[in-house]
Formats: C-alpha cells, sequence, structure tokens
C-alpha cells in the first residue's frame, strides 16, 4: 500500500473501503496490530516530539484523520488523492462488519456515567447494538482506570479481537505502544471521542461541516475552550508552507 510522508508522519493513501480491507487483512494475521488515525493537531505533536513521531509510525495503518492533513499532502505537493478517513467511521464500519466478520469488539474510554447510570462505553455499546442488532461486543470498561494490568487481564479474558481505544490524544497512543506485547487483540486503534459520538453526549459535526472540512470550527463553536488546542491547526498549515519552501530552496 502506498505511504506518503506528510511532515515526518507516513499516512496510508486509503479511501474507506480500502482502510476497511486493510483492517481485514491485519485482523486475519497472527499478533496484535494498532491502527492510528491522526488529525492536524496530532501531526503538529509528532513535529514537536520526534519520539512521539516514532510511535506514530510504528503502527500497522496510519490514515488521516482530519481536513488539515489533506491539505498540508497539497501544500507539499504529495497529495492524499483519496481524502480524510474518519476515525469515527473507521469505528462505525468495524461495528457494523463485526457480525458478519465474527469479530467481537471490546471498547475502553469514556467517562463512568454517561448521565443515565451507565458509563459512556457501555452507553454507546448499547447504542450501537440498537442500529447494529447483530454486532459483537466481548466487554466494556471506562476510561478512569488506575490499574492498567487489571484493564489488560480484562481485554485478553473477553476473547475481544478489536479493541477501541478512547482515552484521548497522545494518551491513547501511549497506552496501546506501552501494552502492544500484553495485548491479544489482533487490532487496536486510538479513536479518541467516538464512543461519547456513539453514546450521544457529544453530537458530531453536521453534515455541511464534515463535507467542507469545517469539523474542527464546528468544535470550536461548541466547545471554545479548545481554542488553545486549535491553535495548533494553523500552526501546521504554515509549517508545511514554510518545509514547501525550504525544500524548494534546497
Amino acid at each position: 500500500m502506498n505511504k506518503i510522508e506528510i511532515r515526518g508522519v507516513f499516512f496510508d493513501d486509503v479511501d474507506m473501503a480500502e482502510a476497511l480491507a486493510l483492517c481485514e487483512k491485519v485482523i486475519a494475521e497472527p499478533g496484535s496490530h494498532r491502527i492510528h488515525t491522526p488529525n492536524s493537531e496530532i501531526v503538529q505533536l509528532c513535529v514537536e516530539d520526534p519520539g512521539r513521531r516514532a510511535l506514530i509510525n510504528s503502527a500497522d495503518i496510519v490514515v488521516p484523520d482530519g481536513a488539515g492533513v489533506v491539505m498540508a499532502s497539497k501544500i507539499l505537493g504529495k497529495p492524499l488523492k483519496k481524502g480524510k478517513v474518519a476515525g469515527v467511521e473507521i469505528c462505525e464500519n468495524l461495528v457494523r462488519l463485526s457480525g458478519e466478520k465474527g469479530w467481537k469488539i471490546f471498547l475502553l474510554g469514556g467517562k463512568p456515567d454517561a448521565g443515565d447510570g451507565r458509563s459512556v462505553a457501555q452507553t454507546a455499546a448499547d447504542n450501537l447494538k440498537i442500529k447494529y442488532p447483530d454486532a459483537l461486543f466481548a466487554g466494556c470498561r471506562d476510561g478512569y482506570f488506575k490499574d492498567d494490568a487489571e484493564v489488560v487481564n480484562e481485554i485478553n479474558a473477553s476473547g475481544a479481537d478489536i479493541l477501541f481505544v478512547c482515552l484521548g490524544v497522545p494518551k491513547q497512543e501511549e497506552w496501546m505502544y506501552a501494552h502492544r506485547d500484553d495485548l491479544k487483540v489482533s487490532l487496536m486503534g486510538g479513536f479518541g471521542g467516538s464512543l461519547d459520538v456513539f453514546a450521544g453526549t457529544v453530537n458530531r459535526a453536521p453534515d455541511f461541516y464534515v463535507r467542507h472540512g469545517l469539523e474542527w470550527f464546528y468544535r470550536l463553536i461548541k466547545q471554545p475552550s479548545r481554542i488553545g488546542r486549535m491553535m495548533k491547526l494553523p500552526k501546521f498549515i504554515l509549517g508545511a508552507v514554510k518545509d514547501k519552501i525550504i525544500r524548494k530552496k534546497y
């Protein structure tokens, strides 16, 4: 599969169908595999921290979850022609396929209480089960834990094939890397706030914002406190422009 380097991070240039085919391929292979879905904020963190860049690049599958990454690829003259592949949509498609493929999924992350007496992870699983009755869930666990070994043992005992790790960036990526040899799942991925979307505690941006690459703006409107994090987007794009100028010069 073609890999395209964007500011030090190597992305698979795939559409959703191809990303799911890659997931199915590694699930069928021995060992545990990882998928990362970096957006501009995560890639900028990688620019600022080479160790984190190496961590992201060590994954088996890396897809661009952000219009800013796609924009930067065009600026740098190495376009990700297939465009954005949203992590939340990968999650939902894996759930949709789980019954047909026999994949058991474990959900890890979110708050202990979604406001209805259930954890965010459990509410997400229940909602997805209504939408996809054939979906297979091995278990759920909130993201507020202190004993990593206990959680790893619980996931392994569940017999899960796929693990959604939704602990936020960069904790989820670091957690998966730290336990990559301990976990017996075939595929694990860091999917940020996806469980909150499925649980209904957070609304995903309307289609207009999604189609026009403005999900970040919608989140900023809803959560003005994110302004500090959002400043990484213009910093990332300006860095891509600078990289282009330097490459042309030399």
